[in-house]
Formats: C-alpha cells, structure tokens, sequence
C-alpha cells in the first residue's frame, strides 16, 4: 500500500506541516524508519532527535514546535500513539477468513447465526447456541451449550466458552483462554471438602478484549460480569461473581478474588492480587506485585504488599535497602545508652 501525507492526514485528522504528496509506503518505529516510511515521536526522547531520523514523516503532538520547520514532515495531532495506530490498521488491515461453515466442525442442534460468520476445522459449537453477526471461530474452539455471542466478535484458537455464557458485539478473546469455568466453591465436610454447585454465568459486556490465556470464572449465581470496553493481558484470573467495570484495564498476572467490585477506568498493574468481597473505586490504580486486602477509594493509587498509598510506598522501598545499616546503628545506640546506665547505677 502507498499513501501520501494528505490522505494520511485526513485519516487520523490531524495537521500537516510538510509535503502533503510524500509518499508513504509502510510505517516503521523510530529508531528503523526510513525515508518512505512513518513514524511516531511522542515524548522528549524522541522529538529531540527528529532532526537526526531518517523517517519520511513523524506523527507529533499538536504542541509540538520544531526548531527547522520544513526541513522534516510532520503530522500534528492530539494523541500520537492512537492515530499512530489507525495508520498502522491501514497499512497492515487485519485479515478476514473467508465466511462459511468447516465441514469438518461440529455445530450442535438448534444452532443459529447471521450473516457472514466463518467457523473453522475442528472447532465444536454445542447445542441452541446463538451468533450474531460476522462471528470468526478458529480452529479448535469450544462452545458449550445455551452460549450466545453478539456481532463482529473473534475467538482465537483452543479459545473455551461454557455454557450459557455471553458475549456482547465486538469482543476479541485469545487463545487458550476459558470463560465460564467453575468458580473455586467449596465447604469443609469433616476432613474433606464438598463441591457448591456453580449454576451462573460469565456476561461480557461489547468492545472487551481478553487476553491468552485468561481464566473468567462463572458465578455462584447471578453473573460474572465483565463491562464494556475492559482489556485484560495475558494469563489474568478473574473469579466468580467479580465485576470489572467498564473500560478498565488488568495486566498480566492479575488475580482477582470472589465478588470482588472493581470500578471504571481503574488500572490494575502486573502480578497484582485483590482478595474477595472488596470494593476497588474508579479510577484507582493498583501498582504492580501489590497485595490488595482492603477497600481501595475512586482515584487513590496504591501499590506493595499489603496495599498502601503510593507516594508512602516509594518512600518505604526507599528505605528498605538501608534497613540491615539502620539496624546495625540502633544496636550501637542501645548498647551506649546501656553503658551509661550502667554507670550511672553502679
């Protein structure tokens, strides 16, 4: 594909400054790109060393002012990283299988969909299953009984969706990940232990995507519910009866414990644990390894283990590593505060 800066420019709406018939042949990270080629520039690092790139165009804050205007082609917009991206699915659009049906799938009775959906070799689809439309299963997916998925939705391969789950309008789900395995309930039955049934579901809610390798539990009762616009990493867990809401975001490793609430626009960093029946507020931000055990209010940022207030924290880990020194000089401290005792009271 080739673009010029002009038609780049009305993708992403942004302001030209340069030659706006350039051409453009691909787009290239920073430090790679070369003459007919895009880039990004979208912090001090890297705008002060557009002069010295080779890139045939830099897409730029609106702010931004370069010292030689006219020397570079730059594209001026309110945030790089996203019309960076919508350049990106220009030049590379993702691919569209085909629509039909494998023969070598397996669809159940009473199956139903819309238009345009494609399902590959060997994936399964139980029974009274419903699709919307343009619904992309690849090979070895699983689809439980009663499930029904919106429109414009794509399941990666060895994706697993158990029954009377469901999927809203334009959700991606990678591979291996399962939605709606039983939720971890147990009681104490003398020195044994006896199953609680989990009779919920997991609802996802549009625009959500989940990454590989997630474990979405369903719920005891009622639902597992995953909002609108939610984005979870790879291998994140989500137990039974949680709420994430809508358009927050869970990195890798994250595990969140049952019936717990997790507000909007909340940021859960990597390897964080949030245990059960807890409130996170909206607009939180969980920092990264940290122990979450109590309620954490919209807009506070927490981090370590157990949780606390980030600004304490970094003061905490500051000191950490003089712990073993500070010791030391409160044992010297005590003896001398011991000796003169001792002779003072002889």
């Amino acid at each position: 594909m080739e673009l010029s800066l002009s038609e780049i420019a009305e993708v992403v709406g942004g302001r030209l400054v340069g030659d706006g018939e350039k051409r453009i042949r691909d787009v290239a990270p920073f430090e790679a790109a070369t003459e007919d080629q895009i880039t990004f520039a979208d912090g001090a690092k890297f705008l002060k060393r557009i002069k010295k790139s080779a890139a045939g165009a830099f897409v730029v804050p609106l702010e931004f002012e370069f010292e030689d205007d006219g020397s570079k082609n730059l594209l001026k917009v309110k945030n790089p990283r996203e019309a960076f991206a919508q350049i990106m699915n220009r030049f590379h659009p993702s691919s569209v299988p085909t629509p039909g049906i494998s023969p070598h799938s397996v669809t159940g009775r009473d199956f139903r969909h819309g238009q345009e959906v494609s399902i590959a070799p060997l994936a399964y689809i139980g029974d009274r299953v419903t699709f919307g439309d343009r619904v992309v299963v690849q090979p070895g997916v699983v689809i439980g009984n009663d499930v029904v998925i919106g429109d414009d939705v794509l399941i990666y391969s060895n994706v697993t969706i158990l029954e009377r789950c469901r999927l809203g309008n334009r959700v991606i789900i990678h591979s291996g990940t399962v939605i709606g395995s039983d939720g971890y309930g147990f009681v104490p039955h003398g020195e044994t232990y006896v199953k609680i049934p989990q009779i919920g579901i997991v609802q996802i809610d549009d625009d959500v995507e989940i990454g590989a390798g997630n474990t979405i539990d369903r719920a005891t009762f009622g639902r597992t519910w995953i909002q609108s616009g939610v984005k979870t990493d790879n291998q994140v867990h989500v137990g039974h009866n949680v709420t994430v809401g809508e358009n927050t975001v869970l990195v890798a490793q994250v595990v969140i414990a049952g019936s717990t609430t997790i507000g909007k626009h909340v940021i859960v960093a990597g390897g964080a644990a949030i245990a059960g029946h807890l409130t996170i507020g909206d607009n939180a931000i969980i920092g990264p390894r940290a122990g979450v055990a109590k309620p954490v209010p919209a807009g506070q940022i927490v981090s370590g283990a157990p949780e606390m207030p980030h600004r304490q924290w970094l003061k905490m880990s500051r000191v950490l590593p003089e712990l073993p020194e500070i010791r030391r000089k409160v044992r010297a401290l005590e003896k001398q505060q011991q000796a003169l005792m001792d002779r003072s009271n002889p």
